[in-house]
């Protein structure tokens, strides 16, 4: 078990990522790669991705065993502005954190000698290691990234309710069941018994994609303590592929005229669910909004839901919903900003979801 203990400074100081982390959707992802398990969470992304890839997964391998401990250089801060800020900053890792942080791999004394040069500060093997996280992640996970982003989203909206009806507690409170907020600790379930005193730098919160079932954090207690954990996998259709790397833009109100003309190909009853459900609602606040009956408005998201266009997570007794990035894309109008995410580009799949990302599944942590 991990024990996280907060002062009144480190609650004061709690926080939420504003977007995924493109390093450690990168790195946790690659632990899914490798997982054979049939499943409908990560299965056929995971088919996908491997017919993507061109031998990036055996020179990563080493470095990222398939559980337990993994550098922490490899997930820099920096990867909540983007993928290339996150290589930037790898690509500026000091020689000796890098020698530290290899040192401790269980299998140090095996590793290839591109990674025993990158131990000792050689520049070319870091060049090398950032070329190969980046080719992976431009096939393992950019082409997914609105459908990770809107997943993470959900999530955000989630703990946002939660913060504020009971502030930070409400937010410690509200986080997956692997994690049990006992004043002043936060207990999470980990692979290993550790505690992680804040000291007053407060807790970055980053929900994701790719971490399943054990939450996640870095070995050197040093370091920005972020604590990483999954996010809720609810039952959706599979919608279309949009570009790459594209972020989904909240939802803009939308004009008269473009409603009449949602309306005509939806309906207007289900237009104005989609329009309501804007940044998240529950299915009651919907049918307040909208005007119909609880089981209307259920109805309604439910067709919704399975068109791809909201994501529907369960919150203690509440169902929440949110717009997808296509459903926010129907909404401005399919702008020209807008029509990877209304599928006029690639075609392959996101990755199916049903079952919780905490269902079933080995935990990864830094320290095996």
């Amino acid at each position: 078990m991990l024990r996280v203990h907060f002062s009144e400074l480190d609650m004061a100081r709690l926080r939420m990522a504003i977007r995924p982390d493109a390093l450690w959707e990168t790195v946790l992802s690659f632990h899914r790669l490798r997982e054979s398990r049939a499943e409908t969470v990560y299965g056929e992304w995971r088919s996908e991705a491997r017919n993507r890839l061109n031998g990036e997964g055996r020179l990563l391998a080493p470095l990222i065993p398939s559980r337990g401990y993994f550098p922490d250089f490899l997930t820099p801060a920096e990867g909540v502005i983007g993928c290339d800020a996150a290589m930037d900053a790898l690509h500026a890792t000091p020689a000796e954190r890098l020698h530290s942080e290899i040192d401790r791999l269980p299998s140090a004394r095996a590793l290839p000698g591109w990674i025993r040069g990158l131990a000792q500060g050689e520049r070319r093997p870091l060049e090398r290691l950032v070329r190969a996280l980046r080719s992976y992640h431009e096939a393992a996970v950019a082409p997914y990234w609105p459908h990770i982003q809107a997943r993470i989203e959900a999530d955000r909206v989630v703990r946002g309710r939660a913060l504020l009806d009971g502030g930070a507690d409400g937010l410690l409170a509200s986080l997956p069941p692997t994690m049990r907020w006992r004043p002043p600790v936060l207990e999470v379930d980990y692979p290993v018994d550790r505690d992680l005193k804040l000291r007053g730098r407060g807790l970055l919160l980053l929900p994701s994609f790719f971490c399943r079932r054990t939450p996640v954090t870095y070995l050197n207690a040093e370091l920005t303590p972020v604590l990483v954990y999954p996010v809720e996998h609810a039952r959706s259709g599979v919608p279309q592929q949009p570009r790459a790397g594209k972020a989904p833009a909240p939802p803009a109100p939308a004009a008269p005229g473009r409603t009449r003309v949602l309306g005509k190909l939806v309906g207007h009853t289900r237009s104005a669910v989609l329009l309501e459900v804007g940044g998240g609602c529950t299915t009651s606040e919907l049918a307040r909004r909208v005007g119909v009956s609880l089981a209307s408005a259920s109805q309604h998201a439910s067709v919704l839901r399975e068109a791809g266009l909201v994501h529907t997570l369960r919150q203690g007794g509440a169902v929440l919903h949110t717009l997808t990035p296509l459903g926010a894309a129907l909404l401005r109008g399919g702008a020209p900003s807008d029509r990877a995410a209304l599928g006029e580009h690639r075609t392959a799949a996101y990755p199916q979801v049903a079952t919780r990302a905490a269902t079933g599944a080995r935990g990864v942590s830094r320290r095996g």
